[in-house]
């Protein structure tokens, strides 16, 4: 059930069809509908989402030598053609190895009109299971960019970190966002709509900080009385089955943290280069219907860490007329190189907000059968909560 009527939809007004911004789910169906979004078979139940559109592999896997851009002169088929070293049949389900790099031609392509870009993130399950996965297209000088006018095929780079896990066609690991235009959003505009509903709240009413986007801090003190703060990821684990759901038990993969334990002392952390890691940010997150937001990395000066693959996060995530209260954003965290102490409290990214084209027909909560609408320290789907 939409929680706005036709009559307060701007997707029901004649100018949606022209708004700058992120394109809602009823207009990628429209997209679906006119070819400018193609399959290969008809689309899944619960694919297109919100604000974006699930991606799903193809029947093939290739296994490279190392990780490409085709470059404005190539495409990617023919860098495959160049750095393959065989060929997995992903229809009956094939193992992808940690360690190694593959590119999959996705069931899904592109025929873009001029005013249409698109960008694509990991799925929040595929990155808390540390599997990097970039979108490829043909010409492309950057991951994950789809330019103006595209039209062709769509390519996933993954490369399992942690886990090894087990891949089927039709699996969904990244999705994909199509703007129209660019509308530049200032932190102004992120004060004014922050004024209109609190877009992050920390719970000891601290000042949130709006420079750049909204500035998320990590939380090293535990929501609850248990003391947990997050989880490291286990050495030469079983493998994991991407298509299950709530099937394996979090301590065959994960060993759970808690403050004051470990490497966890001071309202501190020390993170292992070696190590993967799932924490929580401390504030309390919200979406407004007529917006969405991306987590992009802080500034690299405050530390050598990695933090939040899967970036996209869905109009009404968090939001109270959608059955959250505020949602804390779950971090996937990864340290470069050396040793680094994270702090309570510290900054480790910011969430930029960007208007919707019109407010999508459904938003994101318990409705649509969204994973983490009531999140607090969560694993990806595939474990036992």
């Amino acid at each position: 059930m939409s929680l706005f009527t036709k009559k307060e939809n701007k997707a029901s007004s004649p100018d949606a069809a022209d708004a700058t911004g992120i394109l809602p789910l009823q207009t990628l169906n429209a997209l679906l509908r006119d070819g400018a979004i193609q399959v290969d078979e008809p689309v899944a139940e619960g694919q297109v989402q919100p604000a974006s559109i699930d991606l799903r592999l193809g029947s093939k896997a290739y296994r490279v030598r190392a990780s490409f851009l085709p470059g404005e002169n190539s495409t990617v088929g023919e860098k495959i053609d160049t750095y393959q070293m065989h060929v997995i049949d992903l229809s009956e389900g094939a193992v992808l190895e940690r360690g190694c790099v593959y590119v999959v031609p996705l069931m899904e392509q592109l025929r873009l009109p001029d005013r249409l870009t698109g960008m694509a993130n990991p799925k929040s399950s595929t990155g808390r299971l540390d599997i990097f996965t970039r979108l490829i297209a043909d010409y492309a000088c950057e991951f994950d960019k789809v330019e103006a006018g595209y039209e062709g095929p769509l390519y996933a780079e993954i490369a399992p970190r942690t886990f090894s896990v087990l891949a089927r066609k039709g699996d969904r690991l990244s999705q994909l966002r199509i703007r129209r235009g660019k509308k530049d959003y200032s932190d102004a505009d992120t004060r004014r709509l922050h004024a209109r509903i609190p877009l992050a709240q920390t719970g000891d009413g601290s000042e949130v900080i709006i420079s750049n986007g909204v500035a998320l801090s990590i939380d090293l003190k535990g929501a609850d009385d248990t003391g947990l703060i997050g989880y490291r990821a286990r050495h030469h684990t079983p493998l994991i089955d991407l298509s299950k759901v709530a099937t394996y038990d979090p301590d065959d993969f994960w060993e759970p943290l808690y403050t004051g334990h470990g490497e966890s002392t001071n309202d501190s952390l020390i993170l292992n280069p070696d190590d993967f890691y799932i924490l929580a940010s401390r504030e309390a997150v919200t979406i407004p219907p007529d917006h969405a937001a991306e987590m992009v990395p802080y500034d690299t000066s405050v530390g050598e860490f990695r933090v939040h693959y899967a970036g996209f996060f869905d109009p009404g995530f968090g939001y109270a007329g959608a059955g959250g209260t505020g949602t804390r954003a779950v971090l996937e965290v990864r340290s470069h190189d050396v040793p680094f102490v994270l702090q309570h409290a510290q900054t480790i990214g910011r969430l930029v907000y960007e208007p919707m084209a019109a407010v999508p027909d459904q938003i994101y909560g318990m409705e649509i059968g969204s994973n983490y609408q009531q999140q607090t320290l969560a694993l990806a789907k595939q474990f036992r909560r």
